[in-house]
Formats: C-alpha cells, sequence, structure tokens
C-alpha cells in the first residue's frame, strides 16, 4: 500500500471566492469590497467575498443576518449562466493539460499527476498550470499537491486565497495533526461539538484515539474519521466524464395526442430524475427531451443552462424543448428526458430568486419523497406554467 500512495499525486484546485471573483471581472470597482451574492431579503447567502467573511458571514446564511453582521456590504443578485460558463471554461482548460481530471463542484477540481515526473516536475507544471487558468480567465485559484485528495483539499482550503502548497509524501499525518478537527472533509458541527466534549478539538489528539473506539462511537463513520485524521485516503481521481448522463422516457400503451397527459407526463419525469439528481449531490448543466411519433421518427432538442438541480427551472426547460419539438401534431408513442454534463453540487448554487420558504419546501418535499417513495409527491400539470412549476 505503501508503494501505491508513494506512486500518487493528487492536486486538488479551487477557484477562489469564484462567484464573487466573476462578479468583480465583469466589474472591477468591486475587488477588494465586502460583497455578498444572494437572493433578496428573505433569501440566502449563496456566496460571499473574503472581506466579508471576517464579519463572520457565509454562505447559506439568511441575508438578513448576514446584512446585520455586515451592514456595509453590497449584494448583487447573482448570475448563474455567468458561472456555469466560466466553470467551464476553467474545466476545459484543466482537461486539456492532464491527463485525468475529476471536477468535483462547479469551482473546484481534483487531477492525478501520478507518473508525470517521468517527463517533468509535477511541483513546476501544477505551479504553471494555476498560473495559465488564472492568465486565461482572469480568476484567481489556489491549489495544493500531495499523495491523495484528502489532504491535498484540506491543504487547498488552508492556503487561499491565491495560493499553492505541495506536502511530501510522509509528512500527510503531521501536515493534517496541528489542525482543527473541522478542517477534515464531512467533519460537520454536530461531530465537531460531540468530539469537543470529549476533550479532542485537533487532528492529532483525533488520530491518537484507537480505530475501535471510534468505531463504537460512529458506527462505520468513526472508521473513516480515523482514516482521515491519519490522512490515509485511496480513493481515485474519478475522470469527469464518468456519469455522462441521468435520464427516463416512457413508452405509452396508446400512442396520444392528449396535451394534457403529455404535459403530466414531462412534469413525472422531470421531477423523477431531479429528485435523483438531489440525491446524488449533483446538478445538471445540459437538458435534452425526446419525442417519438406514431410512425416511429424519433427527434431530440437539448439546451444547455445554468448549472441545477430544481424542479422548477428544469422543468421551465422542458416544457420549452417540448413545444419546439412537437410541431408536427401526430400522435406521441414515446417521451424522454435526459440531462447532462453533471457535476457534483447542490441545490443552494441556484437559490438567487428563492426564498428560505422556498428552500424549506424543496428540503420538505425530498425528506417525504425519500420517506414513501418518488410518486408519493407531485406537481399538478396546471402550475406548469407558474414561476416553481
Amino acid at each position: 500500500m505503501d508503494a501505491l500512495l508513494s506512486a500518487r499525486s493528487v492536486a486538488h484546485f479551487d477557484l477562489d471566492a469564484f462567484f464573487v471573483s466573476v462578479e468583480c471581472l465583469k466589474n472591477p470597482v468591486l475587488k477588494g469590497k465586502p460583497l455578498i451574492v444572494g437572493g433578496g431579503e428573505r433569501g440566502v447567502v449563496a456566496a460571499c467575498s473574503y472581506e466579508t467573511r471576517a464579519f463572520g458571514v457565509h454562505s447559506a446564511m439568511p441575508m438578513k443576518l448576514a446584512r446585520r453582521l455586515c451592514p456595509q456590504a453590497l449584494v448583487i443578485g447573482g448570475d448563474m449562466e455567468n458561472y456555469s460558463k466560466y466553470s467551464q471554461l476553467v474545466t476545459e482548460i484543466i482537461r486539456s493539460k492532464v491527463p485525468v481530471c475529476e471536477k468535483a463542484s462547479i469551482d473546484e477540481f481534483y487531477i492525478d499527476l501520478s507518473g508525470m515526473d517521468r517527463f517533468f516536475g509535477i511541483s513546476k507544471f501544477t505551479g504553471e498550470l494555476r498560473k495559465f487558468i488564472t492568465e486565461e480567465t482572469g480568476l484567481p485559484i489556489s491549489y495544493a499537491l500531495a499523495s491523495n485528495k484528502l489532504v491535498s483539499k484540506v491543504a487547498t482550503n488552508e492556503v487561499k486565497p491565491r495560493g499553492q502548497l505541495e506536502i511530501p509524501f510522509g509528512m500527510e499525518k503531521p501536515y493534517l495533526a496541528p489542525l482543527a478537527v473541522q478542517k477534515l472533509p464531512m467533519v460537520g458541527k454536530q461531530t465537531a461539538d460531540l468530539l469537543r466534549q470529549m476533550g479532542v478539538e485537533t487532528v492529532r489528539v483525533l488520530s491518537e484515539i484507537p480505530m475501535d473506539m471510534l468505531a463504537n462511537l460512529f458506527g462505520k463513520n468513526g472508521i473513516d474519521l480515523w482514516r482521515k485524521a491519519n490522512g490515509i485516503d485511496e480513493s481515485p481521481v474519478v475522470p469527469y466524464s464518468e456519469q455522462k448522463s441521468i435520464s427516463t422516457e416512457n413508452t405509452f400503451h396508446s400512442d396520444t395526442t392528449d396535451m394534457t397527459f403529455l404535459a403530466d407526463e414531462l412534469v413525472r419525469m422531470t421531477e423523477k430524475i431531479a429528485f435523483e439528481l438531489r440525491q446524488q449531490d449533483k446538478v445538471t448543466g445540459c437538458v435534452t427531451v425526446k419525442v417519438r411519433y406514431s410512425n416511429f421518427d424519433t427527434v431530440t432538442k437539448q439546451a444547455t443552462l445554468a448549472y441545477t438541480a430544481s424542479d422548477h427551472v428544469l422543468l421551465a426547460k422542458v416544457k420549452e424543448l417540448f413545444t419546439q419539438l412537437y410541431d408536427r401534431r401526430l400522435l406521441v408513442r414515446l417521451l424522454g428526458v435526459r440531462f447532462t454534463h453533471l457535476i457534483p453540487g447542490n441545490y443552494q448554487i441556484d437559490l438567487f430568486d428563492d426564498t428560505q420558504e422556498m428552500i424549506r419546501l424543496y428540503q420538505s418535499i425530498d425528506q417525504v419523497k425519500r420517506r414513501f417513495g418518488n410518486e408519493f409527491v407531485r406537481r399538478a400539470v396546471g402550475f406548469v406554467n407558474s414561476k416553481y412549476a
């Protein structure tokens, strides 16, 4: 195992305050100022500048609280379409330069550079790649290079913004040791509070607790905690294109031109795979609608859109594509909906116009679906034209 790990070189690249940085590209006057990207008074913070974070503001915080903490902050509504465009630009730059790239979210990437030292220095290459990305896009980006994804991600978070760092093989555990336990990925507030009650505040102390004891306390998560605290992570860098799509389609028992029925099917199918997206913590950047007529002619139409997993956004695009497609007024045999350009992400990134009530509604709907099944809660066809249809 040591030989395997020593052969690995994994870089984690993370765009600094991505949404804010894109806004500053559009309007350079905003640089260096406290900024909040998010919804209205009843919305949430989607992103904020480092100047604003100094006041305790963070993403997903209610806007009212954020404005109380930093009343001088400038609030920007957000432009998800523009953020998606810049994300794709950075993605294509990285994919053109490296052998294996995993797009971990809209603004972060893992790159497997293992074995590239045979051709040129990995340290020099990663530094030059960071410089090239900034020169080509104007966006600041940080990175760390280590023997695994866990350590490289933690290190990147520590050197942001505009930082770079290399953790030599064998130094993973000493590097992590002095850090607070909540710096480890997937250690949330509840787990951190429980560990603090046990007197465990640093990764060093956590790493010294026997694995069996952590397993008794936290179950399987306890074993994961022990491995993280000891800098162990064998998870591979998963190529970006591995999961290309998520889709569903339905061939009808009887061919039909019943528009109410077809609209209902589009709602059902879109909601079904949008829920699957959210369950997988993924978002889509491209929607395709498929129509097969009774004579077996099959037509499709697709469109890109800002990364999302929101039913009401996806339904609007699906309806628009179907309207453009269905112009022959023939009997329909089959309908299909497909989402592509999938990346890890969550509902939060497109909440610029939504209220906390709408966020809670989505969370409640998904909770009911997880408990009782995907078909238990459905939108009525009559609401397809509304904002949140």
